[in-house]
């Protein structure tokens, strides 16, 4: 019998269609199943580097129904596990697109980043706390609100951060000793961080049963991932970056950005068509896998891991803030003007009122608190030789220290992207919010921008428009960066943010914007839910709570905030 070694990850989903991804133990035909119903589908696994793999189409369906299902190899059933104490795995597909706001559900989206698996040989004692997801998934398990989608934004896996469990079997393929280390050197060691993550009993069932959408960070491939120009041309001379990063790009392609897509540009992607066949004739498709990555890593433009979502008129734009960066200082990007183009299109197809909420997922904040803003522009204007040579080296050393690259690090994407946000919350029919959705930064809070024409003509409504920052789902934060952050919304850390930028002779951005709630620190998730042209937003964080028979303690959720996103305007957050 061909064991289960992954999965099933339950990952697309419309009104009467879905994927579901497996990593089976040897090659086999991959079939799910659909209870009571003759929907179902099946696939053949692909091989890259060893490992078997499928992607499984199910269609046929039921709009607005929610279906258990099972999963068999060479027509052997290996999910639901044996035995297993979880309820089985249920594809819940969206309503009809012709029901009327009245008749349909709330759309409930969860999303966080930065969640390092590992936990210690003793789970009582875990130095950074409860995992966040675990306890959405204990939630969900008990009973309570399940999300409809779940937004993984970044850092789903830490390349440069591996436990000891994680250590101990890299240190049975190499020296450890030797760079990288201990370290993910490859694609091989990458399947052990994913096996850690997604291998936990209860994310496990969590992610069989909520469709997921996710992106990459910097963590995902190594810390201060294309930070720079000067960043990028030091890692290139080393003897293991080009490993590490085939090895990441190649890896994340497999496990997170396939299940991204849809069949239709699944069936349109030449390289799944390429990788499938190699693998499924008895090679393997590791050859122009690697290829590709090397590309996609000498070549910004030769791959996009952006895409798009709807759900009914709810339209997720995901952003890749990492890989498709141009790093030439005088030329410096967040994403290229093709990329930039692309999104324009995505947010404005269809016409005006095609959408009643436009959610826009990145993996690093696009709204930084004031004085953190200002110091990213300030030493972002001194790399690019504003103030003369001497600052250069100064500056790059504090950028790389620092962590100086978000959306303020990239000037002119900062504006191209408020621009954007601006120029759909201003339409004549704009949706009735616009949401930035990020993590990264390891702490919650909630801002919002104030542009000075945020207006139509008429003076009638506008969207509503809001940034949700929500991480780590399970990390933690050094002191000292918190009375940073906090420090960073202050007035005297708004009057120092502007100070620097003048000093770097910076150019001002064209908005403003106010925090309206947090900042929280710890792990946790929020939930943007959307109902009609309603918005509503929660918080959640982990806490200890049950145990199990073992003793191993449980955690739970406790609801720290809960707003509306009712109307433009000023709106007070509630913390029950």
């Amino acid at each position: 019998m061909t064991g289960l070694r992954l999965g099933p990850l339950l990952r697309y989903v419309d009104q009467d269609t879905a994927t579901v991804w497996v990593e089976a133990a040897a090659p086999c035909e991959a079939e799910v199943h659909c209870e009571g119903t003759t929907a179902g589908g099946s696939a053949r696994t692909w091989q890259v580097a060893g490992h078997h793999y499928a992607l499984i189409t199910v269609v046929g369906l039921e709009p607005g129904t929610e279906t258990p299902y099972s999963v068999t190899l060479d027509g052997e059933q290996v999910w639901p596990l044996p035995g297993s104490p979880h309820p089985r795995s249920v594809i819940r597909t969206l309503p009809p697109p012709e029901d009327p706001p009245s008749r349909t559900q709330p759309f409930r989206m969860a999303f966080g980043s930065c969640r390092w698996a590992a936990r210690p040989a003793d789970a009582r004692h875990d130095p950074v706390g409860p995992d966040a997801l675990d306890a959405l998934a204990q939630q969900a398990l008990a009973g309570g609100e399940r999300p409809d989608i779940l937004l993984l934004l970044g850092d789903q896996v830490y390349a440069d951060a591996t436990s000891e469990r994680v250590r101990e079997r890299l240190g049975r393929r190499r020296d450890l000793s030797k760079p990288p280390w201990d370290q993910v050197a490859d694609f091989e060691e990458y399947t052990e961080l994913y096996y850690e993550s997604w291998l936990d009993p209860e994310v496990r069932w969590l992610l069989s049963t909520v469709p997921s959408c996710m992106i990459f960070d910097d963590h995902d491939v190594i810390d201060d991932w294309n930070t720079s120009e000067t960043w990028q041309r030091e890692v290139r001379g080393t003897t293991w970056w080009r490993e590490r990063v085939v090895g990441g790009l190649t890896s994340y392609w497999v496990h997170q950005h396939l299940g991204n897509l849809s069949p239709a540009e699944l069936a349109e992607d030449p390289l799944y068509a390429t990788v499938r066949a190699a693998g499924q004739g008895g090679g393997d498709g590791a050859g122009p896998l690697r290829e590709f990555a090397e590309r996609a890593d000498r070549d910004p433009t030769a791959a996009r891991w952006s895409y798009r979502r709807d759900f009914g008129r709810v339209r997720l734009l995901m952003v890749d803030t990492r890989a498709g960066r141009v790093l030439a200082e005088d030329k410096r990007r967040m994403v290229d003007d093709e990329e930039m183009d692309w999104l324009h299109e995505q947010a404005l197809d269809d016409g005006p009122g095609a959408v009643d909420h436009l959610v826009i997922g990145s993996s690093l904040p696009w709204l930084l608190p004031p004085a953190v803003h200002g110091v990213e522009a300030w030493n972002s204007a001194l790399c690019a030789g504003a103030r003369g040579a001497r600052w250069i080296r100064f500056s790059e050393k504090l950028r790389q220290r620092a962590d100086l690259e978000h959306w303020a690090a990239f000037p002119r994407s900062f504006q191209a992207l408020t621009e954007l946000i601006e120029q759909v919350a201003t339409d004549q029919e704009a949706p009735a919010s616009v949401s930035v959705l990020s993590g990264d930064v390891h702490h919650a809070y909630v801002t919002e921008p104030e542009f000075d024409d945020l207006k139509v003509a008429g003076g009638g409504p506008v969207s509503r428009v809001v940034q949700l920052t929500c991480s780590p789902m399970h990390n933690s934060i050094p002191a000292i960066m918190r009375s940073g952050f906090r420090f960073g919304w202050s007035r005297p850390g708004r009057w120092l943010g502007r100070a620097l930028a003048r000093h770097g002779r910076a150019e001002e951005p064209q908005l403003t914007w106010r925090r309206t709630a947090g900042p929280w620190f710890g792990n946790q998730i929020m939930t943007l839910t959307l109902h009609g042209r309603a918005a509503d937003y929660t918080l959640d964080q982990a806490r200890p709570a049950t145990s199990a028979p073992d003793g191993t303690p449980r955690a739970g959720l406790e609801r720290v905030l809960s707003s509306r996103l009712s109307a433009p305007g000023p709106q007070r957050s509630t913390a029950p």
